[in-house]
C-alpha cells in the first residue's frame, strides 16, 4: 500500500511538472511556469525511488500503468476534457498489465 501511495506522489509530480513545460511552451503561459515545473519534476524523481521493488526496471515499468491512469484522470480533471471508451479501456488494460508486473510470483 504504501508504494500506492508513492506511485500516485510519482504521477502527480511528473503530470504536474510536464502539464507545466506545456503550459509555458503550447499556451504561451509565463516562462515563470518553468521553476515550479522543475521543482515537480524533481518531486516525481524521488517519488520512484521510494518504490518497494527489487528492479528500477520494475518499478518503473509498474509506474506506467498508473501513469496513464492518472494521466485520463488529469484530462477530466484538469482539462475538463471527458475520456471516452478507448480511454478508459486502454488505461484499464496498462493497470492490469502494471499488477501482473507488481504481484506476480516471484523467484526467491
Amino acid at each position: 500500500m504504501k508504494s500506492l501511495a508513492w506511485y500516485v506522489l510519482a504521477a502527480a509530480g511528473e503530470i504536474g511538472g510536464c502539464f507545466a513545460f506545456w503550459a509555458w511552451l503550447r499556451m504561451q503561459k509565463s516562462p515563470l511556469w518553468i521553476g515550479p515545473g522543475v521543482a515537480s519534476l524533481v518531486v516525481f524523481a524521488l517519488a520512484l525511488t521510494r518504490i518497494d521493488a527489487d528492479a528500477a526496471g520494475r518499478a518503473y515499468a509498474a509506474y506506467g500503468g498508473i501513469y496513464i491512469l492518472a494521466s485520463v484522470t488529469w484530462l477530466r480533471v484538469v482539462e475538463g476534457v471527458r475520456p471516452d471508451r478507448w480511454d478508459l479501456l486502454g488505461a484499464g488494460i496498462c493497470l492490469a498489465g502494471a499488477a501482473v508486473i507488481l504481484f506476480g510470483p516471484r523467484r526467491p
